[in-house]
């Protein structure tokens, strides 16, 4: 029966479990009969005051609505068990985590303690060892010793395959601790059918095998320093890890820090053994990789367990920090069972061999001593058959050794067709391997020949003395006989040791191979870190080129808009200076057509009109000089401008030349007799083609014609 928590019932609940300690407490009960105490053993030396109020609220709600908070809220339940379960909630928790409260086998449990059970005094001889410095356990015949045997003893009758196994008993003191025995033996019985600690207990403790190799495969891959260390020495994992997973650290540390571990164990598994042995090994790794064997023993026996005397919180934290990755545990499990299997085989080979060769032995023995027998001539037969065997074994290890050399020729040609270094260095492995078996099978074949020679000479002399066998007297015969008989039994032990150096050859092939898969998978893992890391420099790289072409972008953009501003600048001045050759062109011509008005009408005399010419003349020239300056000012010297106006006069000589031949030439036509073609346009070097600019003709009337065309 399990107590249920609410709210109001809490005093009621500390009540309770003060009477059940004061009941646990007492030697005239019996704790077989206790019900449904769910508390631990020292519970009474326990101050209750010093719980908070919101923590029993919380754990009482929890154990309340159990089948919901596991279904819905699993992740909180697991992040509450991490941080510790409280201390009187130990017992209904941990029943709850393995589903271990009204299961029928507790009705049995009476019934099995009045049985023998073959396992009595291996019980008895390790309760004295457990937990000796405990209260509950120390005195010999005491209460908790007899529960103890009682719980051992009972699951050594439901469990015979098991029985009982050394480590197991601190486990069940544990939970003794916490709850009365049958209770405890309950959980025991789920923690060992669903927790893999069965296996771990068995006799050939097959789990415990694969547990180390996890867990060595962990420390090679996160802590390859200390793994190095660890082998150079010859420190193997079992020699400090195997206490670790047998007893859930209950022989190693502190019980506070170990119940916390056991707290994590029910509700996660063997895993939080992997990690806080992993995370131990992290925090140590500096001063183990100093230390030789028995200072690494000496440091794991007295330094490591008082190192976490102030609380488990550090090392657990740490623990979830470790890299766990389940499918590649099962991937190891599988790689641990093949490699069990493979070495049971060649157990059971060798055994049979030496089983054979033992008879062998016994049967020489038997001849030795038994003296002169009847034989038939099926001996010889015999020893005919046997040889032709020998022979034809021969010849198959030549031809397998011909196909092994056309092999290595054949990886020979295919090395010297691949060019890149990791085939090349792959295939070299792979050829000293071959190499290596071709020695072996060198060697194996040159003793095969000399036993062959051995045994036909051997036989030489069986058959020179067999030639005379019915001349001579019986003795004779029989003796002979015998000496067939144990030619016989040398050619079967011959066959026997060339079976034995066959699989000698066949375990050498498999290390070869298995230490050429290891350098590729190696090689692979490092071709893949090279890889990432030219993964992530490239995309660093494309980041940072990103940012430098938006740079580039922003910086053309803003010398584009620099270039349109100077541009139109440009152009605002060609215009600006466009409009002030217009106007000088204008008052020359207006300045003309005054003098060459005055000069037709003759209202000035000769004297006068000269010199008014001449002032006409100066005025021309200075304004044809400030016409110069313009240009020279919006050209560079030497070089055509291309934003300027070029004016082109077309007059053919000078300014008197130019209005005298447009008088006398009677055959121009009137509307243009007098008039001035000025032509301007961009200069652009001595072309004046008509697509390279824009003209601009600018006629001025000779008479009062005021108009100007453009």
């Amino acid at each position: 029966m399990i107590t249920v928590l609410s709210d109001k019932n809490i005093p009621v609940l500390c009540r309770l479990l003060e009477t059940d300690s004061k009941s646990l407490r007492s030697m005239n009960g019996s704790r077989r009969n206790s019900g449904s105490s769910l508390v631990s053993s020292s519970s009474a030396s326990s101050n209750l005051s010093h719980l908070e109020e919101d923590s029993w609220i919380m754990w009482g709600r929890i154990v309340n609505e159990w089948e919901e908070v596991r279904k819905k809220k699993e992740k909180q339940l697991k992040d509450l068990v991490r941080r510790g379960i409280p201390h009187h909630f130990r017992a209904i928790v941990w029943q709850l985590l393995c589903s271990a409260q009204n299961m029928p086998i507790k009705d049995q449990y009476s019934d099995l303690l009045k049985m023998t059970s073959p396992c009595e005094k291996l019980i008895r001889r390790d309760i004295a060892r457990t937990y000796p410095e405990h209260e509950f356990f120390k005195e010999k015949d005491s209460l908790g010793q007899e529960v103890l045997f009682n719980v051992m003893k009972a699951y050594s009758l439901v469990d015979r395959e098991v029985g009982y196994c050394q480590g197991s008993a601190f486990i069940v003191g544990l939970l003794l601790m916490q709850m009365p025995e049958e209770e405890a033996f309950c959980v025991f019985f789920k923690l060992m059918q669903e927790y893999r600690l069965r296996e771990l207990f068995k006799p050939s403790m097959a789990e415990l095998g694969l547990c180390m190799y996890q867990f060595e495969s962990m420390i090679q891959e996160q802590l390859p320093e200390l793994y190095v260390h660890f082998q150079a020495q010859s420190f193997h994992t079992s020699m400090y890890a195997s206490s670790w997973f047998l007893t859930i650290f209950l022989t190693s540390f502190p019980l506070p820090f170990a119940t916390r571990i056991f707290d994590i164990f029910m509700c996660e598994g063997l895993e939080i053994v992997f990690r806080v042995g992993l995370a131990i090994l992290q925090m140590n790794q500096a001063e183990l990789i100093q230390l030789d064997m028995e200072g690494m023993l000496q440091h794991f026996q007295r330094v490591i367990p008082h190192q976490f005397d102030s609380g488990p919180d550090k090392v657990i934290q740490a623990a979830y920090q470790v890299k766990y990755n389940a499918k590649k545990m099962k991937k190891l499990e599988k790689e641990y069972t093949t490699i069990k299997t493979k070495e049971l085989e060649e157990q059971v080979e060798i055994k049979r061999l030496r089983t054979e060769n033992r008879l062998l032995k016994q049967r020489i023995d038997t001849l030795e001593k038994k003296g002169p027998s009847q034989f038939s001539e099926e001996s010889v037969l015999q020893l005919e058959r046997e040889l032709v065997q020998a022979r034809l074994k021969d010849a198959e290890s030549q031809c397998a050794l011909k196909e092994m050399q056309d092999k290595i020729l054949e990886m020979e040609k295919r090395n010297s067709s691949l060019p890149d270094d990791t085939n090349v260095a792959r295939l070299q492995e792979e050829l000293i391997g071959v190499k290596l078996r071709e020695a072996e099978a060198v060697t194996g074949l040159k003793e095969l020949k000399q036993q062959v020679r051995n045994l036909e000479e051997h036989w030489q002399r069986h058959l020179a003395r067999t030639a005379g066998r019915w001349k001579d007297g019986p003795k004779r015969n029989t003796l002979s006989e015998l000496q067939d008989e144990l030619m016989s039994v040398r050619l079967r032990e011959a066959e026997a040791q060339a079976e034995l150096r066959e699989t000698r050859q066949r375990m050498l092939e498999l290390e070869t191979q298995n230490q050429i898969h290891s350098n590729q998978l190696r090689r692979a893992e490092q071709e893949s870190r090279c890889l990432q890391e030219r993964v992530q420099a490239l995309t660093s790289q494309n980041k940072d080129m990103h940012v430098q072409l938006q740079e580039i972008k922003r910086k053309q953009a803003e010398i584009e808009c620099k270039s349109k501003e100077e541009v139109m600048a440009v152009r605002l001045r060609e215009a600006d200076n466009i409009a002030a050759m217009a106007e000088l062109q204008q008052h020359i011509s207006e300045l003309e057509i005054q003098k060459e008005e005055g000069k037709v009408q003759g209202q000035l005399n000769h004297t006068d009109s000269s010199q008014y010419i001449r002032d006409l003349k100066d005025q021309i020239e200075e304004l044809k000089h400030e016409i110069c300056c313009l240009k020279g000012q919006r050209g560079l010297p030497g070089q055509p401008t291309f934003d300027g106006i070029h004016i082109v006069n077309h007059y053919t000589g000078g300014v008197d030349d130019a209005y005298r031949s447009s008088d006398e030439d009677g055959a121009a036509p009137p509307q243009q007799r007098g008039r001035r073609l000025i032509r301007l346009h961009p200069a652009l070097g001595d072309s004046d083609s008509e697509e390279d600019g824009e003209t601009l003709r600018l006629t001025v009337p000779q008479n009062n014609h005021k108009s100007t065309t453009v």
